[in-house]
């Protein structure tokens, strides 16, 4: 059996569920099983929203992610990030933004939180908001951090993805296609520098 436990983490309006929505609709179209589960926290007010999504070549019973379990943490939010890192598998990897979303009055240190990130063995850490602004893709960083997630996901290739961002966009226009495949090539080929 071949998987790929992925879990999504972010803040209400960072387009978590857009990232799950395309990594799992180019796993549908490779004959994939997939099982989504998602959280809303307050999104509306910049809470915290997670998704658990699930692939494999078997068909999955759960939807939900254990502990140590997840394969993948991808996170526009480096303190989301560290929130789920007890659900992270010891040979796991973080897909993070370096960009921390302050909304909270007591919001941890951001060298304290890339302090923590660099103990990890396996972390892609970049500034997706950062890429998203020098590029004028002001609402593609989410799709920037998944063509950094595509440097090490398994289960699904580069090339699915742009296939699914073609579908998943298309109904928007060209332009908006091709912004979010340009934001999904920043992604890749930032992460592949590194």
């Amino acid at each position: 059996m071949k998987k790929s436990d992925i879990i999504l983490a972010g803040v209400g309006g960072q387009g978590i569920l857009s990232i799950a929505a395309i990594i799992g609709e180019a796993a549908l179209a490779e004959n994939l099983y997939i099982k989504q589960a998602e959280v809303h926290g307050m999104s509306q007010r910049g809470g915290d929203v997670q998704s658990n999504l699930r692939i494999s070549d078997t068909p999955i019973n759960s939807d939900l992610i254990s502990l140590g379990g997840a394969d993948y943490i991808l996170s526009l939010e480096p303190m989301e990030a560290l929130r789920y890192l007890p659900y992270l598998d010891r040979e796991g990897w973080i897909i993070t933004s370096s960009s921390p979303f302050v909304n909270i009055p007591n919001y941890p240190d951001a060298d304290a939180l890339k302090g923590e990130l660099h103990k990890m063995k396996n972390v892609i850490s970049i500034d997706v908001e950062g890429l998203a602004k020098e590029h004028n893709l002001p609402k593609s960083a989410n799709v920037i951090l998944l063509g950094a997630a595509a440097k090490v996901l398994d289960m699904v290739k580069y090339a699915d993805l742009e296939k699914s961002v073609r579908r998943i966009f298309s109904a928007k226009g060209e332009e908006i296609v091709n912004m979010n495949l340009k934001a999904l090539s920043i992604g890749y080929n930032t992460a592949n520098q590194k």
